[in-house]
């Protein structure tokens, strides 16, 4: 089968940073499916392992943690899927990554594909979905009040992927006043298209932006990106016994200011249930079968901002490279093999 991968971390100006190779076509055992993939997507998680991660000696390394495909073969203890069925999933940190013409998943962490997307617009959804789900829903707990605080949350980096489609899960599934930052005008134009009910300017002091909306203290901080830079204005202007979230990896966080107001810190990614196998493990398919409905109900849109065919290492290599320059908005997709 055909697949991109590499040998050796590194730089994407590299020229083996990223390899066009034929690789055997893989089989579905246990719980596992075997996808044909049709769409990928690419998130700063598939940089950063690009950048740090070696394969095991000889082996190739294989990226990809966002696909849409159909499903080809069912494992012997696969039950939710057949054949035919068109799947929408991210995959497992600790697997083979979907930039193959065939991926093998677990079938507890897929949902079918929403019906009114096409492949490409669909795969730029699983990972910033459960994600962004599982921190406002999981983790925030957005759900549940804080004493005296806003009802609101500020969501730094709302024009990523992660952002783009957390402020529509918050306005499709709650009445939570959503603030989000960015800093270009065509990102604030792009926020507000998702919802956002307030848009500020994270290149400028953010506490006292909030402050002037004159709705009082958010209750809730989900930081996507940057956090380390932002942590002074974050500590400032979250509520007492507030719930702050964040996504990134700042080398060092030193968190003790949210001490004074009794915050809550919550990290979150996604992969940790597929990593740990988690009883509730399978909490990501039904997740995504939800994110499926609400698209389907026009609740919530996809996040597609550019799509580039075909799935290869020259179309990944300007992928990867447009998300290493922090400039993007939404999701970037590649198509077909």
């Amino acid at each position: 089968m055909k697949a991109v991968a590499y040998k050796a971390a590194g730089s994407i100006e590299r020229k083996d940073a990223l390899i066009d190779v034929e690789l055997p076509r893989p089989t579905a055992s246990g719980r596992d499916i075997l996808v044909e993939v049709k769409a990928v997507s690419v998130n700063p998680v598939d940089t950063k392992i690009r950048r740090s991660v070696n394969p095991a000696r000889d082996e190739w390394k294989i990226l990809g943690w966002d696909a849409v495909g159909k499903v080809i073969e069912t494992g012997p203890d696969a039950g939710d899927f057949s054949v035919g069925d068109e799947v929408f999933y991210a995959g497992s940190l600790i697997r083979p990554g979907a930039n193959s013409q065939f991926h093998v998943v677990d079938e507890r962490i897929v949902g079918l594909k929403p019906k009114t997307l096409s492949n490409a617009e669909a795969a730029a959804l699983p990972l910033t979905a459960i994600t962004a789900w599982e921190m406002l829903f999981d983790r925030l707990d957005i759900r549940r009040l804080v004493p005296g605080a806003a009802n609101a949350i500020v969501i730094i980096g709302g024009a990523g992927g992660v952002g783009s489609i957390a402020i529509q899960l918050a306005r499709a599934l709650t009445d939570v006043t959503v603030i989000a930052t960015a800093s270009r005008p065509e990102t604030q134009e792009w926020v507000k298209s998702l919802g956002a009910h307030h848009v500020i300017d994270h290149s400028k002091p953010i506490a006292e932006q909030v402050a002037a909306l004159g709705i009082g203290a958010p209750a809730y901080v989900f930081s996507t990106t940057e956090t380390n830079r932002h942590l002074k204005e974050i500590i400032e202007l979250i509520a007492p016994q507030g719930r702050f979230g964040l996504i990134d990896d700042p080398e060092t966080l030193d968190v003790t200011g949210f001490k004074r107001k009794a915050v809550s810190i919550h990290w979150e990614l996604m992969f940790t249930r597929s990593i740990y196998q988690t009883a509730d493990m399978a909490e990501q398919g039904k997740l995504l079968n939800e994110v499926s409905r609400l698209v389907d109900d026009g609740k919530i849109r996809t996040t597609l901002t550019e799509t580039l065919s075909p799935i290869n290492a020259a179309n990944l290599q300007k992928a990867h490279a447009g998300i290493e320059s922090g400039k993007t908005r939404g999701k970037i997709v590649l198509e077909g093999f």
